[in-house]
């Protein structure tokens, strides 16, 4: 009988716990809070490691792409300065969204994703960058390289998402998406976001 193999012996934190990706900053990996079936909208507990419910989704418009983080990622300085209208990052993991042909309607998963691009989102000042990608070796998908090879729509819907999720009637918009932006800057949000994460958690690197 042959040895069993490592495993972990109890669930693992989905921010802290699991790998960034096989091949960062280009393949990464992603835990999934939202999909786009959900009305309402997840977000992790940071402390517990479980999905909150945070808030219903307050418009019509549905999650268009899976929606999550990637995993030992954290938005500080380094990736407040990619961002030339924001002051600082929002100290959360770094956002991203996942296209897939097939629909994956379970959150609390894990994939990996080729990252193809991002959407440059401020928020009361602090950048709240969208990662774009695709699901890996996915049959439709899978030949996208960069942002710019998606039809237009797509990128319009995501966008749209994003600029009205927080909206609340009566008061004024503080989330403004500021440009779309291909793959390379994305590799150096991605890298950025690594970076900040080592500084802010050193203990979690000898993990």
């Amino acid at each position: 009988m042959s040895p069993l193999s490592p495993f972990s012996r109890w669930q693992a934190h989905p921010w802290h716990g699991i790998s960034i990706g096989p091949n960062p900053p280009q393949i990464v990996h992603v835990y999934v809070e939202i999909t786009p079936f959900d009305l309402i909208k997840y977000e992790l507990d940071k402390t517990a490691g479980f999905l909150r419910v945070d808030r219903p989704q307050r418009t019509s418009s549905l999650p268009p792409a899976l929606y999550g983080f990637i995993p030992r990622t954290y938005c500080a300085d380094r990736v407040g300065d990619l961002s030339p209208k924001a002051k600082r990052g929002d100290k959360d993991p770094l956002d991203i969204c996942v296209i897939s042909e097939r629909p994956i309607n379970h959150s609390e998963v894990i994939l990996n994703a080729k990252i193809i691009g991002g959407l440059q989102v401020v928020d009361q000042e602090e950048a709240d960058d969208k990662i774009i990608s695709i699901l890996l070796n996915d049959s439709i998908w899978g030949g996208v390289e960069d942002v710019s090879d998606l039809p237009e729509i797509l990128v319009e819907r995501l966008r749209h998402y994003f600029a009205t999720y927080k909206m609340i009637p009566g008061s004024p918009s503080t989330l403004t998406v500021e440009a779309t932006y291909g793959r390379e800057h994305a590799f150096k949000v991605v890298e950025a976001a690594i970076q900040d994460y080592r500084e802010a958690y050193p203990e979690s690197l000898s993990e």
